[in-house]
C-alpha cells in the first residue's frame, strides 16, 4: 500500500503530523486547555487518559475500516493547536468517518476551524473518501451549526449514548463528495437509514 501523505496545512505556521506512542502528554496538554469541547459533550472536563484513548482506542469489534489517523496541526512551538481523528472506508469503502475534531478555544471565530475542514475533506476526497460522515451531540449548537454549514446532512439519530457523565443522542450526518449521493450512501450503510432500529 502506498503511504498517503498528511494533508498540508492551508493556515501559515501550522503543520499536520501524525499522533503516536509518546505524544500522549502534548495531546492531553490540548485537551486540558481546551475543555469547552469535553464539557459539550461529556459534561466533564477531559480525563487524565483521554489522550492515550484517543491515540489508542480501538474500534468496537466487528466494524470494518482501512485506517484510523489521529492528525493533529501544531505551531512553531510543537504545541497543538487543532485536532482530527479521522477513520477511512469505515463500514464502507469509500466512508470517512471523522470521529474528533477540535480547533483550540482562542481560534473560535478565526475561520481556522472552517480552513481546516475544507482542506481535510479535499485530502480525504483524494485518498478515497466518497462520503464523509461523522456523530453530532444533539444539543451541542455550536457544532451542529458548523457541520451543517460544512454540508452535512442528517441521516438518522443513535439514542442514549453515555458519554462521561452525559447521556446523549447523536445526530449521524453524511455529505457526500463529488457526484456520489445520500442515497448511495445509505444503500451501502445500512445503519445509518433513518429506520434503523438504533434510532429508536
Amino acid at each position: 500500500m502506498t503511504p498517503i501523505e498528511l494533508p498540508a496545512s492551508p493556515i501559515e505556521g501550522l503543520r499536520a503530523v501524525e499522533l503516536g506512542v509518546g505524544d500522549e502528554p502534548l495531546l492531553q496538554r490540548f485537551f486540558d486547555v481546551n475543555p469547552f469541547y469535553f464539557f459539550a459533550v461529556n459534561g466533564e472536563p477531559a480525563l487524565p487518559d483521554d489522550a492515550a484513548d484517543e491515540i489508542h482506542g480501538e474500534l468496537p469489534p466487528g466494524i470494518p475500516f482501512t485506517r484510523k489517523r489521529v492528525i493533529a496541526f501544531v505551531d512553531g512551538h510543537g504545541e497543538v493547536v487543532a485536532l482530527v481523528n479521522v477513520i477511512s472506508d469505515l463500514l464502507a469503502t469509500g466512508v470517512w468517518h471523522i470521529g474528533t475534531f477540535i480547533v483550540a478555544t482562542v481560534r473560535h471565530g478565526s475561520g481556522d476551524a472552517h480552513a481546516l475542514y475544507r482542506n481535510l475533506e479535499g485530502w480525504c476526497g483524494a485518498n478515497g473518501a466518497r462520503w464523509m460522515r461523522l456523530h453530532v451531540v444533539q444539543g451541542h449548537e455550536r457544532a451542529e451549526r458548523f457541520w451543517s454549514r460544512m454540508g452535512y446532512m442528517q441521516t438518522s439519530q443513535r439514542l442514549g449514548v453515555t458519554m462521561g457523565k452525559r447521556t446523549n443522542t447523536l445526530r449521524v450526518m453524511i455529505k457526500p463528495l463529488a457526484d456520489n449521493t445520500i442515497e448511495q450512501h445509505l444503500t451501502r450503510v445500512a445503519r445509518d437509514r433513518p429506520d434503523d432500529p438504533a434510532a429508536r
